[in-house]
């Protein structure tokens, strides 16, 4: 009996095991059969998708960078082809290795080491990266008969951007680089992340910079058959990449090269702007610096240098550089007091030399000037008129007159890096200084604005573009390099429209009272020397302003300071005076009297532009040396003048 029992029980725990094993194969069944729901269903065109992306690769196709030319056509930048020699980090075992290896098949160069090594602290692990560029063609073969040896490196074709001229105008032309972490996460995160798959270059600086959307060009690809390795078998289609377009700027690049060879050595700024309409001929910036440096991605010794010379290569001091206008302000002063009704042209004040007030003692010209009315002040710039007249008007009046004509403000020029300068007003110095008693205005402090000293510091640009509203009769245009855009597919050159000038409402009568007194700074005060002998009218205001604070009874001797110490040399001017067509600002820091460094400056460039003449090389050693007045020699046509290469 207890056998029998045995027995069903066994069958009965038999049978219980045989119906848990059919309940879970059957419910792996219905898992097996709702999966493959899910996947032949559900998730069909997403699985066909990931299945055909496995088995095509797009490949992005950069585009041709567009070419930068002068207001003439000349190419001031461009682009060539050269081969590379590249690294992944992440698919090298041991970098330092491999670059060892390297070098024992191509030439690599300390500089080439660092300049890699900066790279990669810039990017990812997983960003190709350049050890060596413009490899020759049997260094190409070279590693090509070796690249077995080499997991993680490549020859890849690149297109190179070329600056022609080098350092001219480098500043305004600006250059491209590598597009670090920082850049790479903005683009991303731009809308415009798409057209910049593949692209490893950037505009980084000037017009390079500024109109990077219109010199990148859209992004192509092409759609690859893969194995299943990931090596290509045939391309499937294709869309071509659209070359970006050509930037015709505004500039004179012979004139520009000109004024840097008048600078020579020396610090300093200069822009030259059409009144009529606000078009930008010259944009100087003193030293300058190689470009082409950068392109590569510069090396440390180069960065080095550029980055920690005491000349500031890298500062583009007509956008950045702010200095005190000195009395190139004068003659805004003067018509600030016509406008106002603070003064009449006739009215004569005596100038003895020194303006007392507030117990201190502001000096003018050494013996003073007598009786002087505006005219007269303007044209010998008669410190101690513009000293009252300052006062008289405050230093918010003066403000409020003079922040119309750009000074202390964004010109918003089509260049990036602008700096506003500094305007000053009683609420200005609330908002800047924290200590109480510095926030006050002090009467005293105004003194010093009226000959374009104390807080003043402006901008070339902006005393470049006050000066062409004052030649123009007072209407404000935007200053712009761009002229126009030449498709680089159909061929054509679409002007880039500005908008409308300004216009602040000066009367006319007004304006002809302050251009006729500089017209006579030229033909009879301290401009004579350097347009002696000019065949056209022009109009200008020789300045100096100090670039230290000197104690109030020192006397300013430059050959007790040190060269960085010494006053700046400025000229604010236009010309012909019966119609404008070009106004210049120039500083050459450092170097003295307007008179005797910035002025000659600005008289070649009037005759480069309005007689189409070139200093003879005579003339233009003396010039860069400040030893010059009015031009020497027999002066050259523009035209038969070579645009030097480097």
């Amino acid at each position: 009996m207890t056998e029998l029992r045995n027995a069903e029980a066994d069958v009965w725990h038999f049978r219980l095991r045989v119906f848990v094993v059919g309940v879970v194969v059957l419910l792996a069944f219905l898992l097996i059969v709702a999966r493959l729901v899910v996947l032949q269903v559900v998730r069909h065109e997403d699985l066909a998708d990931q299945a055909e992306s496995n088995r095509t690769a797009v490949v992005p196709i950069v585009p041709n960078r567009g070419l930068i030319l002068d207001r003439n056509g000349v190419v001031l930048a461009t682009n060539y082809s050269a081969y590379t020699l590249e690294i992944t980090p992440s698919r090298t075992m041991d970098l330092e290795a491999t670059i060892d290896a390297l070098a024992e098949v191509v030439d690599i160069q300390p500089r080439d080491r660092r300049r890699f090594k900066r790279l990669r602290e810039e990017s990812r692990s997983f960003d190709s990266l350049p050890i060596r560029t413009r490899l020759s063609d049997e260094e190409v073969a070279r590693f090509a008969a070796q690249r077995y040896r080499f997991p993680g490196v490549d020859i890849k074709a690149r297109l190179f951007r070329n600056y022609p001229l080098g350092e001219v105008a480098s500043h305004a032309i600006g250059y491209i680089g590598r597009i670090n972490q920082r850049e790479k996460e903005r683009i991303e995160d731009s809308d415009d992340a798409a057209n910049y798959r593949g692209t490893d270059y950037i505009g980084k600086l000037g017009v390079e910079q500024s109109f990077e959307s219109t010199l990148h060009g859209q992004t192509g690809f092409e759609r690859m058959e893969t194995s299943a390795g990931g090596h290509a078998v045939r391309r499937l289609n294709s869309h071509p990449a659209t070359p970006g377009n050509t930037v015709m700027l505004s500039l004179d690049i012979k004139l520009q090269k000109l004024i840097e060879d008048m600078f020579g050595e020396r610090r300093g700024a200069l822009v030259a702007l059409d009144p009529r309409n606000g078009e930008v001929l010259a944009l100087v910036s003193k030293p300058t610096f190689d470009p082409n440096l950068f392109v590569e991605g510069i090396d440390q010794e180069n960065w080095q240098a550029l980055n920690e010379s005491i000349n500031k290569p890298l500062l583009n001091r007509a956008l950045r550089g702010t200095y005190p206008p000195g009395s190139t302000y004068k003659p805004f002063m003067a018509l600030a007091a016509l406008e106002l009704g603070k003064r009449t042209a006739g009215q004569v004040f005596n100038d003895p030399g020194y303006y007392n007030y507030g117990g201190r003692t502001f000096r003018s010209h050494e013996g003073g000037l007598g009786g002087v009315d505006m005219h007269r002040a303007i044209q010998y710039s008669s410190n101690t008129y513009f000293y009252s007249l300052a006062v008289e008007m405050g230093v918010d009046a003066i403000h409020d007159f003079m922040k119309p004509l750009g000074f202390g403000q964004i010109t918003g020029i089509d260049l990036g890096g602008e700096v506003r300068g500094v305007l000053p007003s009683t609420e200005w110095k609330r908002n800047t200084y924290k200590r109480p008693e510095a926030k006050r205005w002090y009467s005293g402090e105004t003194v010093s604005l009226g000959i374009g000293q104390g807080y003043n510091n402006f901008t070339m640009l902006q005393l470049a573009v006050a000066e062409a509203t004052l030649a123009n009769g007072g209407t404000r245009h935007r200053p712009h390099l761009i002229k126009a855009v030449k498709d680089q597919v159909g061929g054509q050159v679409t002007e880039v429209q500005q908008p409308p000038g300004e216009r602040l409402g000066y009367n006319p009568k007004h304006v002809a009272i302050v251009n006729n007194a500089l017209m006579a700074v030229n033909q009879a005060g301290t401009g004579r020397r350097v347009f002696a002998g000019a065949p056209y009218t022009s109009a200008g205001k020789t300045g100096t302003a100090q670039a230290v604070s000197l104690g109030q009874n020192v006397r300013y001797n430059a050959k007790l300071l040190e060269e960085h110490q010494r006053d700046h040399s400025l000229f604010a001017a236009f010309a012909p005076v019966e119609e404008p067509r070009i106004a210049v600002a120039v500083i050459v820091e450092n170097a003295g009297f307007g008179a005797a460094a910035a002025a000659p400056i600005v008289r070649r460039v009037f005759d480069y532009w309005l007689l189409g003449q070139y200093p003879s090389e005579q003339d233009l050693a003396a010039v860069s040396k400040g030893q010059a007045g009015a031009p020497m020699g027999t002066p050259r046509n523009v035209a038969d003048v070579p645009l030097a290469m480097p």
